[in-house]
């Protein structure tokens, strides 16, 4: 097994700290480990970016910082003429990594949605908030880009009370593509808001990591390492395996009426592993 992970900015020869023990079991398990720079990459320098990932590698994995759609395209093209070809597909990795791609097969398991492409730091006119979010009625709901949302201002940019409320929807729409600038991704997404269990006012999630279809580790979500249920995966399972994305995690919560929710899917290669969690849990199925 080879895994490129992201390079230290700061020591470019070694890994970067947050992956280090990842590193290590791989090298431990007498895998083969190869250094990206993702600072150059996100600034377009491909070329510099791929400069200390041998040729000739054959088929690798990737482990590291969450990298835009299209980016991980121009990776993938770089990758392929030095020899080099990334396991997880750029067609793939879009699918797992922003909703739109994810959304009709978990459809029976997550929230209601809906989603539109969209310009970052372009502000959306009340009439097009309106028009999106007409599918959904009325109700409370989360907005986010296709990746991420700002959860942390949840008042301000991403819980709208009521989608019945026009103004408040497009003042909460609004101010999140505002506070995302040029970091807005694909599009603008509203969810319908579920209630989910409680503790200690927060959610309590569990991250499930999936490869080939199958569930090889149930932990803590990395945002509350401290809460993990034990979830039920007997509706989520297939769905996921029907997805056939080779890596991926589901973000899955309790819904108020016992029903286990997926919150987001995304890819397994840029999904973050709490550092209470074995790094071989997961990566000694990534054969």
């Amino acid at each position: 097994m080879t895994v490129v992970f992201c390079a230290d900015p700061l020591a470019p020869t070694r890994t970067d700290p947050h992956f280090a023990a990842q590193a290590r079991a791989v090298r431990d398990g007498s895998g083969v480990i190869a250094l990206l720079d993702h600072d150059a990459l996100l600034a377009g320098d491909v070329a510099a970016a791929v400069r200390r990932i041998p040729r000739d590698l054959g088929e690798v994995w990737y482990r590291g910082w969450m990298i835009p759609a299209d980016r991980y395209a121009e990776l993938a093209d770089a990758l392929a003429g030095r020899g080099v070809s990334l396991r997880v597909s750029a067609a793939a990795y879009r699918a797992a990594h922003e909703l739109p791609g994810w959304y009709a097969a978990l459809a029976q398991v997550t929230p209601d949605s809906v989603w539109t492409p969209w310009q970052p730091s372009e502000p959306p006119t009340l009439e097009q908030v309106e028009k999106l979010v007409a599918p959904l009625g009325g109700g409370p709901a989360i907005v986010k880009d296709y990746v991420k949302s700002r959860k942390h201002e949840w008042a301000q940019a991403c819980f709208i009370p009521d989608l019945a409320d026009a103004a408040q929807a497009h003042r909460v729409v609004a101010r999140m593509v505002e506070l995302q600038e040029e970091s807005l991704q694909g599009g603008i997404v509203v969810r319908r808001f579920e209630r989910f269990a409680q503790q200690d006012g927060r959610t309590v999630e569990s991250r499930v990591w999936w490869v080939h279809g199958e569930p090889v580790l149930t932990g803590p979500h990395p945002d509350t390492p401290e809460l993990s249920g034990e979830p039920d995966l007997t509706p989520i399972a297939p769905l996921v395996a029907a997805f056939g994305h080779p890596f991926v995690t589901t973000d899955v919560a309790l819904r108020d009426d016992g029903a286990w929710r997926v919150v987001e899917l995304g890819d397994g290669q840029v999904s973050d592993l709490p550092t209470s969690v074995d790094p071989s849990a997961v990566l000694d199925h990534l054969t």
